[in-house]
């Protein structure tokens, strides 16, 4: 049996390279040979039962998390436990779950991109899931049978070839397509997180029978299904009339309680808030900063699939903020510990529909005011009061950041034109692609730049969107990359007579 050590208290399984942690050990792993078989589990044991068999303990190495307020002074003493029910701090502001970053990095960069890389793609409770393959930077202190997992991120990360060149002469463009998860967008993540801590409070019998959210779509088809798979009652508030179809079946299909209502999500918003001020039942709106915890991973994943070489550039579309912030809290916590020596440039794409984020930007950063969002194709981003406004700015300031917008039309256009080189994107994304259009025109994102499009969603969610688009139905827009179906006869010579016609300008 080969080994050798390295600087860590986890030891690698024999051939599928999993870390285990080994007290006796003093910080070091063991590689063993790839002709040694893993021992297989007894037929009556599930994955949960071989993870708590192997670590009993659930040791969660002294690693630790606690709520903080929001850029808090460094004086400060404010701070509560993760169990604690609570969304802002004394002073009214957001919350930030604060690491505890000295026990971190006591384990250097090597030490945790091999960690993490020796996780990606394995079955190993709960560990496979994107998210909790990171759960020392997520959620330390939760016992592994309290998660709620779907196995949820490890989403794909692919090259753009031709929508870059040919549409924007770039080399070198990727898109983080985060709507390849269980519900269909990047709410997986965050979710799966909040689900599991609310799921540890009905275990230690703390008063919640429920959890709440208010969504444009995305955040309660994730929400309604990660309690249905923990069976958590879901309320979920929504717009009537402003959300897709498919949208809208996902929790009512997974049996939630929806209360459709005659308001918009800014209006929802208000509502949920207010109930669940009355009532046990828990917050899964990104005020509660949990759900960042697990949305963050999606930066760390990027990092892990460039082999830990850092993008120039990440566009990343926004509506109630959250995301963006979370994405900035991943990069800087690898830059932190060591694991890359910077962080890409942040650029985050509002519709100009819904545009809040990008009128204070212009502004200079000053006095933000909220908005009465109007309708957008882009769903989930049609948002005028956002919550996570101050989490924004502070994630887009620190990483020299930008804010752009996109039309209608802009939105539109670009969605088709990624499609027609095989993509099948979403709205949210058609956004961030014209934010990128924009930048590239202007000259800020140059050719060669590494640039990262992360999109939300995915396009199936949307499909009324693309079939009024490409049917040319949508009142004011000229649909220029629109393709329609050919309506023909069914007779060998008007076949032949549009092939010919067609075929001539390929």
């Amino acid at each position: 049996m080969a080994t050798f050590f390295l600087n860590s208290p986890y030891s690698l399984r024999p051939k599928h390279k999993h870390l285990i942690y080994n007290p006796t050990r003093s910080r070091s792993f063991v590689v063993c040979s790839s002709d040694t078989q893993k021992q297989r589990r007894h037929p009556d044991e599930n994955i949960r039962e071989e993870a708590r068999r192997q670590n009993p303990t659930n040791d969660c190495h002294g690693f630790s998390a606690k709520y903080v307020p929001f850029k808090a002074d460094p004086s400060s003493t404010e701070d509560y436990s993760l169990d604690d029910i609570i969304y802002r701090g004394k002073s009214g502001g957001l919350l930030d779950v604060q690491h505890d970053m000295d026990a971190l990095k006591k384990f250097d960069g090597n030490y945790w991109k091999s960690l993490f890389d020796s996780r990606v793609g394995k079955t190993t409770w709960p560990y496979g899931s994107g998210v909790w393959s990171k759960k020392e930077w997520v959620l330390p202190g939760i016992d592994s049978d309290h998660i709620i997992s779907l196995f949820e991120g490890n989403s794909n990360l692919f090259w753009a070839e031709r929508y870059g060149k040919e549409v924007l002469n770039m080399s070198d463009l990727w898109v983080k397509h985060c709507g390849i998860s269980h519900t269909g967008s990047f709410k997986d993540l965050g979710m799966t997180v909040l689900v599991s801590q609310v799921n540890r409070l009905r275990k230690m019998n703390r008063p919640v029978v429920g959890v709440g959210c208010a969504s444009t779509g995305d955040t309660s088809a994730a929400l309604s299904a990660y309690c249905a798979a923990a069976g958590i009652p879901a309320i979920v508030f929504l717009p009537a009339n402003r959300i897709s179809l498919a949208q809208l079946v996902q929790p009512i299909a997974n049996g939630a309680l929806v209360l459709s209502l005659d308001t918009d999500f800014d209006g929802c918003m208000r509502l949920i808030r207010e109930v669940t001020a009355e009532l046990p039942i828990y917050l899964a709106n990104s005020l509660n900063s949990l759900r960042l915890e697990g949305q963050k991973t999606a930066a760390i994943e990027i990092l892990q699939q460039f082999d830990w070489e850092v993008p120039d550039w990440v566009i990343v579309p926004g509506g109630n903020l959250g995301n963006i912030y979370a994405f900035y809290k991943g990069f800087q916590m690898c830059h932190e510990l060591g694991l890359v020596d910077s962080i890409p440039r942040l650029v985050c794409a509002q519709a100009a529909n819904a545009n809040p984020l990008y009128l204070h930007y212009k502004a200079g950063w000053s006095d933000f005011k909220p908005m009465k969002a109007n309708s957008t194709f882009a769903s989930a981003i049609q948002i005028g009061d956002p919550v996570s406004i101050d989490r924004a700015v502070f994630a887009l300031r620190s990483s020299d950041g930008i804010v752009e917008e996109a039309t209608e039309e802009e939105l539109m256009d670009a969605s088709a034109q990624a499609d027609l080189t095989g993509m099948f994107i979403c709205p949210h994304t058609g956004v961030a692609l014209s934010a990128l259009i924009k930048l590239r025109k202007s000259g800020v994102i140059g050719p060669n730049d590494r640039t990262v499009v992360v999109s939300t969603a995915h396009g199936l969610k949307f499909t009324q969107s693309k079939i009024d688009y490409h049917s040319k139905e949508i009142p004011d827009m000229a649909c220029q990359f629109s393709n329609p179906p050919v309506n023909v006869k069914a007779d060998f010579s008007s076949v032949m007579d549009v092939l010919k016609k067609k075929l001539a300008f390929l």
